[in-house]
């Protein structure tokens, strides 16, 4: 299916239901803040991140940081939707650092240890754009510089001006203005932190204005998003300006990656909408058919029943406690469900169609 035709068969659910916005308000939440976290290392299970968004609870092994940026990430993202709603209002620098000082939400130093045993440190600044030289080493081990911190201010000058031009002048549709600006800001990476996770806000933010669904880079497809980047700094060239300032041809591999990504995340919010069948679950974004028609029926009981016992789960289903006991491990080793050490009770992650 082609980009027309996935966003013909979005619009024709529109206006969602009450019940059908809230599922997919509430499914965007947990899978966006946890991929693009997860991207950059958080250790945050799914599982984790929907009981701490949704709930408010911290639970399980991880480290305060985790949790700390997890609930910034959120905040981010609702800061994000707010200003995309204000139509007339263009992109600014001051929004852009205002939304990395919410991710980061303050200075803080990183310590290295050289070769020699030396250790050195220096500060991430949140909200200030960088004072230090950023590269990323490639899977191929080549060294790729960015933007050198002297030249990022002009450059994110020139790509706020371009956008809000871009958008004024209609030259491009949304996904490749998206595409183009993720590109664009990679290449300068301004901050000394926190980058990736800003330009996948920032997508959303232009998706948004132009009415188009918000959509999940998954952590999953991490390599794949790399590799698109990658190839298509091997056509803009290694000189960081040239590739801030890159167009469709420069930055195609990765704008077409962008586009099928696109389709394939919104036709599996379409179906997430339009499927209503009891043996069918989702589960960070994937369709989920069990095989056996008993897993359905215990995620059922565990959801209304979450202090339930292994006994009484077996008369209910009516198989034995070794059959339960299979299931259970099955799907908490999937991280569908996880049981709670404090009162023994289940946490069901995973979202039923009905």
């Amino acid at each position: 299916m082609n980009w027309d035709e996935t966003y013909r068969a979005w619009c024709a659910l529109q206006p969602l239901s009450d019940r059908d916005r809230d599922r997919l308000s509430r499914k965007f939440t947990v899978e966006f803040n946890y991929n693009s976290n997860h991207i950059e290392g958080n250790t945050l299970t799914y599982g984790q991140t929907e009981l701490l968004l949704l709930f408010g609870k911290v639970v399980g092994e991880a480290e305060m940081k985790d949790f700390e940026e997890m609930k910034a990430s959120n905040v981010g993202l609702l800061m994000m939707k707010e200003q995309s709603s204000l139509k007339n209002t263009p992109l600014t620098q001051t929004f852009i650092r205002q939304l990395h000082k919410t991710l980061l939400r303050e200075d803080y130093n990183v310590y290295r240890t050289l070769p020699d045993g030396t250790v050195t440190s220096y500060v991430i600044h949140a909200g200030t754009y960088k004072t230090r030289p950023n590269s990323v080493i490639t899977r191929y081990g080549d060294r790729f510089d960015y933007a050198a911190p002297e030249e990022t201010e002009a450059l994110m000058s020139d790509l706020v001006d371009w956008y809000n031009d871009a958008e004024a002048t209609g030259d491009f549709n949304p996904i490749e203005l998206a595409a183009l600006f993720h590109y664009r800001y990679i290449r300068i990476h301004p901050f000394e932190d926190g980058n990736g996770r800003i330009a996948r806000l920032l997508v959303n933010y232009i998706l948004s204005r132009h009415d188009y669904p918000m959509v999940v880079v998954r952590s999953r497809k991490k390599k794949d998003y790399l590799e698109a980047l990658h190839q298509a700094d091997l056509v803009a060239g290694p000189v960081p300006s040239d590739g801030a300032h890159a167009g469709l041809r420069e930055a195609r591999v990765f704008v077409n990656w962008f586009k099928k990504m696109m389709i394939e995340e919104v036709q599996t919010d379409i179906d997430f909408i339009r499927t209503r069948d009891a043996n069918v679950w989702w589960y960070d974004g994937q369709r989920i058919h069990f095989r056996s028609l008993n897993s359905g029926r215990i995620l059922n009981v565990l959801m209304t029943e979450p202090g339930i016992t292994i006994a009484a789960l077996a008369r209910k289903i009516g198989i034995n406690k070794s059959a339960i006991q299979k299931h259970l491990k099955s799907m908490t080793d999937k991280g569908y469900i996880a049981r709670r050490e404090r009162d023994g009770e289940w946490n069901v992650f995973i979202i039923p169609s009905i």
